[in-house]
């Protein structure tokens, strides 16, 4: 894309926790931040991109069907070591290119979510890589925030977007549940699960030992862990299924999305003040 209608994108997710207009609304983007091959000067980004297992997230080199691979994978071939930024978390990451079927199944499942990817092979006699992108542990999450509670809030605002687009996905999806959509449904239980767990192993014992009176509080905020672990076995039960009904999955997602919107809404009414109140 030209490079004045990519800065237009970076500055607009950036400034907007990953939300921007145009072609990109509505659909999941990152930026990606690459090393130059042969400057090794850094160069973002913005791409499309899928879930998939184990958190890890894939990018294709379509270049939209474009003779010759784009100029970021020439540069992660050079220089794997990428930085991601995932509208509310920015992470270092390796890129791992996919090979024989390994990448033919990755495929597979962008091109049946969305066909646009077999137009863009279809124009081009190379095979588009396929690249996953791993992340580095590195301590806490980079959160993309200015303060602790603004951070709780744009996690929580990431996993309100993906819930409505997975919603979107299904309701369009067909008589079948398409192998990508699997992935999504399963990738948000794991984002979902690792959150809550996270919370009740560090939150908010923190937050009960800085502040007895919110222990009522936070005793529900577990309960409410708890009940969505449940609904979130449920999703993944009925998602798992090989002849999986789109409609029952979607009343599963639908039923999970109120429970999920209900706690959020809570926990931010309940912690946001706390946390942003100096007193932590």
């Amino acid at each position: 894309m030209p490079i004045d209608f990519n800065r237009q994108i970076i500055e607009e997710f950036r400034a907007n926790g990953g939300r921007v207009g145009g072609p990109f609304e509505g659909g999941r983007l990152l930026l990606l931040t690459t090393t130059g091959a042969r400057s090794g000067a850094p160069h973002t980004t913005p791409l499309g991109y899928l879930p998939d297992v184990d958190g890890r997230v894939l990018v294709i080199a379509s270049a939209a069907g474009a003779p010759k691979h784009p100029a970021w994978y020439h540069n992660l071939l050079a220089h794997p070591r990428v930085t991601v930024e995932a509208g509310v978390f920015t992470y270092e990451a390796q890129a791992v290119v996919l090979e024989g079927t390994e990448r033919d199944r990755a495929f597979a499942r962008a091109a049946e979510a969305d066909p646009g990817w077999s137009d863009y092979q279809e124009k081009t006699e190379r095979i588009l890589p396929v690249v996953a992108l791993e992340e580095i542990p590195a301590g806490p999450p980079n959160i993309n925030a200015s303060s602790v509670g603004a951070a709780l809030k744009a996690v929580h605002d990431g996993f309100r977007r993906e819930l409505a687009l997975i919603r979107e996905e299904i309701a369009t999806s067909g008589p079948g549940l398409g192998a990508q959509l699997r992935v999504n449904c399963l990738s948000l239980c794991q984002g979902l699960h690792n959150h809550h767990t996270g919370e009740d192993a560090g939150m908010f014992p923190m937050l009960g030992r800085h502040h007895p009176e919110l222990a009522p509080a936070l005793e529900r905020m577990h309960q409410e862990h708890e009940k969505l672990a449940v609904l979130l076995a449920d999703l993944q039960k009925v998602i798992s299924a090989q002849d999986a009904d789109p409609q029952l999955v979607l009343s599963e997602v639908e039923r999970l999305t109120e429970e999920v919107e209900n706690h959020l809404t809570y926990e931010e009414e309940v912690l946001i003040p706390v946390l942003d109140g100096g007193a932590c």
